[in-house]
């Protein structure tokens, strides 16, 4: 071999490794997107729901994150929340056409710069929180534990504000049922719990959850909705 031909398979193999580092680091696109396919749907609500968007300032937090931001309330038949909006996040709201019987009141969710990676984040994520909260003051939400085990149980106490399960400890397990969430037990090893609050209701249920995990070998534990777990054999002799 030459050295010409050496120094040339040496250069191309070079080439070879820059072209494929330079198509690594290229974006399929350059076009960065700027906006939210979930923050740009409109949401609509029924007449019952009222919404109350303060533009005041919170001077007074309950966390240091909502400093300066706004606050915005939704009422409906079964209750009221309360949403804190970013100062940068704009609520408009559109009233239904009487004339029109398929009209309905609708509110879009928007913010001052799409392009700004936070407040495109922040687009998405209130538009849920805010249907969220819309389904809650008007039809609210069910969580169904299953109770699967021997002699699992569960009762309500005091005045119905506590719950007293049997999960085959030595002593009943005692919860009260947050502020909001109500518990209903058509059967002695199912409970529901019903709450306008999304996140206070699924929250509770799992906590409720910690106590009995679900675990494989004999599928024990407390389910969540239509949870299920496969099922593992044991060790054999």
């Amino acid at each position: 071999m030459t050295i010409a031909t050496s120094s040339l398979r040496y250069h191309s193999v070079r080439l070879t490794s820059s072209v494929r580092s330079t198509l690594q680091r290229q974006p399929f696109h350059s076009a960065a997107p700027i906006s939210s396919h979930i923050g740009r749907k409109p949401i609509s609500f029924s007449n019952d729901v009222k919404i109350n968007h303060d533009l005041t300032p919170i001077t007074t937090p309950r966390i240091p994150s909502e400093l300066h931001n706004t606050a915005l309330t939704v009422t409906g038949p079964l209750g009221q929340q309360t949403l804190v909006i970013k100062p940068f996040v704009k609520i408009t709201t559109q009233t239904a056409n009487p004339e029109d019987p398929t009209s309905q009141n609708s509110i879009q969710v928007s913010v001052e710069d799409p392009e700004v990676k936070h407040q495109r984040a922040m687009w998405g994520t209130t538009r849920n929180l805010l249907n969220n909260a819309i389904t809650g003051v008007s039809e609210g939400y069910r969580v169904m534990l299953r109770l699967n085990g021997v002699g699992y149980r569960g009762v309500l106490e005091n005045k119905d504000r506590s719950l007293s399960l049997k999960l085959g400890y030595s002593h009943p397990v005692v919860m009260d049922l947050p502020e909001g969430v109500t518990c209903t037990i058509p059967q002695p090893n199912r409970l529901i719990l019903h709450g306008t609050d999304l996140q206070v209701v699924t929250e509770f249920a799992a906590k409720i959850q910690r106590w009995r995990k679900p675990e494989p070998y004999n599928q024990k534990g407390i389910f969540i909705n239509d949870e299920t777990i496969k099922k593992k054999e044991g060790k054999k002799k």
